[in-house]
């Protein structure tokens, strides 16, 4: 099974660095191997939300179609349906889950977190992979510019 991690980037930081995701890899990444570095630990801490884990359960339990099953254990859950399973735990900054490919994830979770996180990015733990769980959106193509009209 593969493992990733899921950071909630603020706002403004997914709106600047949405483009140059790999700049942003490569923080997180120096983060994870200096955490004790004050500098990269302020700075991890002003551009990441902290995950409310009962908003999220709240939502799973809510959004899950039926034909997929879920177990609860605090901050641990299993997702799975007849041909995929995923397990993920919350932690205050990430989400850690382990999956057989991420188009589990992609039928199995991403879609409950995408209602109520818009700026999520994902890392794999073991490689180099790393992304957007979600696409870019217009309010984030226009963000702090300026926007003509044109009425006829």
């Amino acid at each position: 099974m593969k493992e990733y991690s899921i950071y909630w980037i603020k706002e403004e930081f997914a709106a600047h660095f949405f483009y140059k995701s790999d700049i942003l890899y490569r923080f997180i990444k120096s983060y994870l191997l200096h955490e004790t570095r004050e500098d990269l630990s302020l700075q991890f801490e002003y551009i990441t939300n902290n995950f409310p884990n009962a908003s999220i359960i709240s939502h799973i339990k809510k959004h899950v179609p039926n034909n997929i099953s879920y177990q609860i254990n605090g901050n641990d859950i299993k997702i799975k349906d007849d041909s995929q399973y995923i397990t993920l735990h919350i932690y205050e900054k990430h989400i850690k889950f382990r999956c057989e490919s991420l188009q589990g994830a992609e039928k199995l979770l991403f879609p409950v977190l995408r209602l109520i996180y818009p700026f999520l990015f994902i890392v794999d733990e073991e490689g180099s992979n790393f992304g957007w769980i979600s696409p870019v959106t217009t309010s984030m193509m226009h963000h702090d510019r300026q926007v003509l009209y044109s009425y006829h």
